[in-house]
């Protein structure tokens, strides 16, 4: 059971207490785990009639549940942190000021990114009233920045785990499982290839709801038995590059450090109060979940249809959240000029290549078959590529990457009737314009209609 579980119908008798870090009671109530350093033990926060109430153990549904105790490794060592008490805010305008302030006395970001750090720190807090989430990213070289980042940001979010506590990515799996919070991962401390294969699953499983990870684990008997870990959750990330995997690299936020001089007013060392006004923030923050978890959604309105779908899903759930109309319109602008760059990269493929030379083709009433799109591909592009440019694969591109079925016609492939109406839509997903129609290569015939030729085994 996780927190989003509702506790199970009632039993004849009083079962073995449960270990819960969080938990949404029978009657509705939100029951959060909160730790007093002071007096250095756990209870529950329970939000019941509008008003906290403090138990050290909880009896619902005749099951008695009761929170990881002070003693556990990971709330010792602070790899996972929580609110001590929940506190009131003067309003969410005000949170957020404070927020954005906090983020500013000890990292330099980008005033945007300072926006949606802050933006991005309140959707923690709620993420469980969405299906998808972005990541929020910085890039940089050691030195940059990046570690500073997290700490300060990090510490302000739900549940934050601190992933650079762990000694391999293992154990990652199962903090993330029990505690469902917000993972704070800096990709160099885990520099073993299987391991950034790790973290690359749990980010690629961990954007969307319902999309758990599998692993296999030896039972008590020796068995191997597959088992699903929740992943799913908010997600501050520091890297010193971009990912190669595209639809990884589309669901981050990123910010670039290290691009300029450091502000003067950065402390170079991190002091006492740092800790104690993230405290008081997560105080605070743990109020606005009280008040706000289940009630925040997606508003439909700011959907924007001329862009990637996917970018919806990363800024939308955001955007939601912002109140400010400035910087809406700027995160409204950022998601626009990311479509553009998904765009631009799409176009330098031999996908885009490929549909360049249709659309020239096209132009000149020319069929199309695939013979011929080799013969100008390899005319153009030839000398870009290492590998031979060969009909057989300008057809797996077509067929396979373009989803552009084939027929064969007079003893020649060309592309199917049937799939010339999905040009268009391949056309603006890759970013061709079809009015710029390039020269017919040298191959082509002087009445510029390339011949169809045979193509055996195509």
């Amino acid at each position: 059971m996780n927190e989003h579980d509702s506790i199970a119908a009632p039993r004849q008798a009083i079962s073995h207490p449960r270990y819960l870090v969080s938990v949404r009671l029978s009657d509705g109530a939100l029951a959060e785990t909160v730790f007093d350093p002071t007096a250095g033990r756990t209870i529950f926060c329970v939000f019941r009639d509008g008003e906290p109430h403090y138990e050290e153990q909880i009896t619902d549904a005749n099951q008695i549940i009761v929170p990881y105790t002070a003693r556990n490794n990971l709330i010792r060592h602070d790899v996972v942190r929580f609110s001590s008490r929940a506190d009131n805010f003067e309003s969410e305008a005000s949170l957020i000021a404070e927020i954005r302030a906090f983020i500013h006395q000890f990292v330099d970001v980008s005033p945007l990114f300072e926006a949606i750090a802050s933006y991005y720190v309140l959707l923690s807090w709620v993420y469980d009233s969405f299906n998808e989430l972005p990541y929020l990213r910085v890039i940089g070289e050691p030195g940059s920045g990046k570690t500073r980042f997290l700490l300060t940001v990090g510490s302000i979010c739900y549940k934050p785990i601190f992933a650079s506590g762990a000694s391999s990515v293992s154990p990652i799996f199962r903090i993330l499982h029990a505690f469902q919070g917000t993972l704070v991962i800096d990709e160099g401390d885990f520099r073993a290839s299987d391991e950034h294969a790790e973290i690359v699953k749990i980010l690629n499983n961990g954007h969307a709801r319902g999309f758990p990870v599998l692993r296999s684990e030896l039972s008590p008997t020796g068995e191997y038995n597959p088992r699903a870990y929740r992943v799913f959750g908010p997600k501050l990330v520091a890297t010193r590059g971009f990912f190669q995997d595209r639809a990884l690299e589309s669901r981050c936020i990123t910010e670039e450090l290290g691009q300029r001089r450091l502000r003067d007013d950065i402390p170079i060392n991190l002091p006492p109060s740092h800790g104690m006004r993230a405290l008081s923030l997560r105080n605070k923050l743990l109020t606005f979940r009280f008040k706000n978890v289940g009630k925040r959604h997606i508003v439909d309105s700011l959907v924007d249809r001329t862009i990637e779908p996917r970018l919806n899903q990363v800024f939308v759930p955001l955007l939601s959240l912002v109140e400010d109309a400035s910087v809406r319109a700027e995160l409204q602008e950022l998601a626009r000029r990311y479509h553009g760059e998904i765009i631009a990269e799409r176009g330098m493929d031999s996908e885009a290549q490929i549909l360049e030379i249709i659309r020239d083709m096209l132009a000149q009433n020319a069929p199309l078959a695939i013979k011929d799109i080799s013969d100008w591909f390899s005319d153009r592009h030839g000398d870009e590529y290492e590998r031979k440019v060969t009909a057989k694969w300008i057809g797996w591109i077509i067929r396979k990457r373009l989803r552009l079925g084939t027929q064969k016609r007079h003893g020649v492939y060309v592309i199917a009737d049937g799939s010339v109406a999905k040009l268009e839509r391949l056309f603006d997903r890759y970013g061709i314009n079809k009015e710029e129609v390039g020269v017919p290569p040298s191959v082509t015939p002087p009445n510029g209609l390339p011949q169809p030729h045979e193509l055996p085994g195509s």
